[in-house]
């Protein structure tokens, strides 16, 4: 078989312990769901009438079908789902209950809820859009015009000014929902759904649509409203994403960020002339999954053009595929819909196989540092300088301040952890402590997060301190320190750096004079904090962020690798400048603010959100398969000095590989015209999905609701994808790949092929001449050499003479080469 085969049996929910009332997520298999209806008969349209009341009878059975079976008072449906899939949510009082429907006639499949996590001043140019892009699509107001992006997280704020809209006005004086979606894409059908902090007027111009969806996070007693918001309003700010990832797929042209009365720069989403449809389905606490598939099910009957997910779940899923997932399904069926799905690929890196987007079918997106960097620096009286971070002012004038450490200026009594991580002002003495540089310690209760950055900078201002140093504690060791991007108002510097940390004592303790019982006489140790505010460039990146999630893509709980290559792309995802909810209870330490500095899988997936807005545009009749093969084949390998991208590792930078940022680095310019693309239609993934090991016909069927085709493919590796990935190569192997030239001039094209070590790799034809809209089949002979008992990588490069590149990469574990 393609994948490494182990037979698996399928995980039963049954077999584990009900303890309580939960959610199950059950499908059912009489009624198809409405986008197979519209797409068997095309002069169906989604608000036609006809939708309407099939979708509406399709509802009236899944409620006489829960009543017929089971008792009054034992159950609560939650969702209907019937956009994409036959189905509902239903909240269950115990284990008895659940039984009463398992075996009931037209019941396909059932699953246990679980929960969900949540995974630009300077990125635009970074990608050469403005240069490059925008002026091809009308001007940066223009770009992304027409297009809707649905973004499902944690809400947003309307009267943010990423989002406002000063010339569109509009009110709804009779209901609780107001639309106005005149300007958005024809097709858009959505609603702004009126609550708490968020009023009629809330949908105008780039917020075309905007819901909530928190019926199971209120069943498992996790919602609460005074906290979370019973409306489409972000009180995490993960719109802290949705407002933060939001304003950076689509967010207004040229917004300032001012942040504690300093100005960053101007901010733009990637595609500013884009619209937003926002779906609420995750918390201060994260979320579940029949929420987010309510909100998957409405964002595309709503017709959004593009999904971006910043979430996944915590876990590979259990059963004998992780593809074959409920939320993975309501995903397929949503490409199938013609939606491009973009998700972050997790946040569990540099791990191998620590990705949680799986599917083929969903563009999982990696995360690089960008050219920007925000060093600090500090002065000492003896002449000897250490760099640091901190967004923060600097010192007062040129002068340098006495240095004390927190213990030196505290009273006796306090506790010496209270003291050193300087989170409280209460032991400090305020005529000893003020006008000082007081030196604070990194411990590991940051790491816990039951200390902060800005608690310290919290207490400096109520103890009138000059400022703030922190130092490592040296059980630590050197971290990648938390919350260095929280702007601060006060002067302050970590320095992360051991060696630069034990200077600083050294240099502390040899000029403070102390009588014989230890206490401070005289603070003679002097320094001054530089401004960490301003940025510097450097043109290596971009590099692979340690946190991003690796490949290889897994099959199964079990981590047994696929054939599928993932993450697919990588975008900019660290310290990203964006939009922030000043409401924020995601992140109390930087409530208040407009704008964050955030990093993450989750900042990098709305980038590639807003590329492929701007690509949609270009090309709207391009499917979600197109637009992907677009961003791959065109991406970069190197970075911007030329030479192979970098990958952060726990404490190195090594060369990067396609488990590490898939394709390469997003290039816009050239994915609006990348010359040939792979398309991939929904038959093809069933196939797909019957070939994966593990995997029976009747599995297949339960999860999608048709079962195999008659005529199989024997490899996973057969889909018709822009990247190769064989994870078992045994002898000899024929992979197949379909090119289609998007280009409106027949072109040239030769084979160059980069072997994976181990490996022959022939392709046929090595040359070839194709016409606008046709296709051509190539041939790859993948032949194993010698065992490598780990991946390798290589690339296949198709150069055209109408300057188009075209570049597939190979990852290829050769097990043995006797033949099969």
């Amino acid at each position: 078989m393609a994948c490494k085969y182990s037979a698996i049996r399928n995980i039963n929910i049954w077999g584990s312990l009900l303890v309580g009332a939960k959610v199950y997520m059950v499908m059912m298999e009489d009624d198809e769901p409405v986008i197979s209806l519209i797409s068997k008969n095309s002069s169906l349209k989604r608000s036609s009438e006809d939708v309407r009341l099939y979708k509406e009878s399709m509802i009236s059975r899944h409620d006489l079908f829960l009543e017929s079976h089971l008792p009054v008072g034992s159950y609560k449906k939650l969702y209907s789902y019937s956009h994409l899939q036959n189905g509902f949510a239903i909240h269950v009082s115990s284990h008895e209950v659940l039984e009463a429907i398992r075996n009931a006639r037209g019941v396909r499949k059932i699953e246990e809820d679980i929960k969900m996590k949540k995974l630009t001043t300077r990125t635009p140019d970074f990608l050469g859009i403005p240069s490059e892009v925008w002026p091809i699509l009308g001007g940066a107001q223009n770009a992304g015009k027409g297009v809707v992006i649905g973004i499902i997280d944690t809400g947003i704020n309307p009267n943010h000014p990423s989002f406002v809209d000063q010339s569109s006005s509009g009110d709804d004086p009779n209901g609780s929902f107001h639309s106005n979606s005149s300007s958005a894409s024809k097709k858009f059908k959505g609603q702004c759904e009126i609550g708490e902090g968020f009023p009629q007027l809330a949908c105008a111009g780039k917020i075309v649509g905007a819901r909530y969806f928190s019926r199971a996070a209120t069943v498992a007693g996790d919602f609460n409203a005074s906290r979370d918001f019973a409306s489409p309003f972000d009180a995490d700010g993960h719109g802290r994403q949705v407002i933060h990832t939001a304003s950076t797929a689509a967010g207004n042209f040229r917004t300032p960020v001012i942040v504690d009365g300093f100005n960053y720069g101007s901010a733009s989403g990637m595609a500013p002339g884009a619209q937003i449809a926002v779906y609420k389905a995750l918390y201060t606490f994260g979320g579940y999954m029949s929420d987010v598939m309510a909100a998957v099910d409405q964002a595309v009957e709503d017709g959004v053009d593009i999904l971006s997910l910043s979430i996944g779940p915590s876990s590979v899923p259990p059963g004998s595929a992780a593809f074959l997932n409920v939320l993975e399904m309501e995903l397929l069926f949503a490409t199938r819909a013609g939606v491009l799905v973009v998700q972050a690929v997790g946040n569990g890196g540099p791990s191998t196989s620590s990705i949680l987007s799986f599917s083929p079918w969903i563009t999982s997106v990696a995360a690089s540092i960008i050219d920007r960097k925000y060093n600090n620096s500090i002065e000492l009286g003896n002449g000897r300088s250490f760099s640091g971070t901190g967004l923060s002012p600097p010192t007062l004038g040129m002068q340098n301040y006495p240095i004390a450490a927190a213990a030196d200026v505290t009273t006796r009594n306090a506790s010496f952890i209270t003291i050193e991580n300087c989170q409280h002002p209460e032991p400090f003495i305020p005529s000893l402590a003020r006008g000082k540089l007081i030196i604070c310690t990194y411990t590991f209760d940051f790491e816990f997060e039951s200390a902060s950055i800005a608690a310290i900078a919290d207490t400096m201002q109520k103890i009138g301190a000059a400022g703030f140093i922190i130092t490592m504690d040296p059980d630590l060791g050197s971290e990648q320190v938390r919350g260095t991007t929280t702007t601060l108002r006060v002067p302050g510097i970590v320095l992360s750096n051991m060696q630069a940390s034990s200077a600083l004592w050294e240099y502390y303790n040899s000029q403070t004079i102390r009588n014989r019982l230890g206490h401070v006489m005289a603070f003679t140790a002097t320094a001054r904090i530089l401004d960490g505010r301003v940025a510097s460039y450097t043109a290596q990146a971009p590099i692979v962020a340690s946190y991003s999630s690796r490949g290889p893509d897994v099959n199964n709980a079990l981590l047994q690798t696929a054939d599928v290559l993932k993450p697919n792309v990588m975008a900019p995802g660290s310290s990203i400048w964006a939009a922030w909810s000043p409401n924020s209870e995601g992140d109390h330490h930087i409530r208040g603010k407009f704008f964050a500095l955030v990093s993450g899988t989750s900042m990098a997936t709305p980038h590639i959100a807003g590329v492929a807005a701007l690509i949609k545009q270009k090309h709207p009749t391009w499917s979600p398969s197109a637009i992907t093969s677009a961003m791959m084949t065109t991406a970069n390998r190197t970075d911007h000095f030329g030479a192979p991208i970098l990958a952060q590792q726990l404490n190195q930078l090594t060369p990067a590989t396609p488990f590490d940022y898939g394709a390469g680095a997003i290039n816009p310019s050239k994915a609006i015209d990348p010359g040939l693309v792979f398309n991939t239609k929904f038959k093809n993934y069933i196939q797909f999905l019957c070939s994966v090991p593990g995997v029976d016909d009747e599995s297949v069927r339960r999860a999608v609701g048709v079962g195999c085709p008659t005529k199989k493919r024997r490899w996973c590796s057969d889909l018709n994808t822009a990247s190769v990935t064989v994870s078992n190569l045994v002898g000899s192997r024929r992979v197949i790949r379909k090119v289609t030239n998007v280009d409106n001039g027949t072109e040239l094209y030769e084979v160059h092929v980069t072997e994976p070590m181990g490996v022959t790799v022939t392709v046929t034809p090595q040359a070839f001449i194709i016409r606008p809209n046709k296709s051509r089949v190539l041939t790859i002979m993948l032949e194993a050499k010698e065992a490598t008992n780990s991946y390798t990588f290589g690339e296949l490069v198709l150069t055209g003479d109408r300057k188009h590149e075209v570049r597939v990469p190979l990852s290829i574990y050769v097990t043995s080469t006797i033949k099969s």
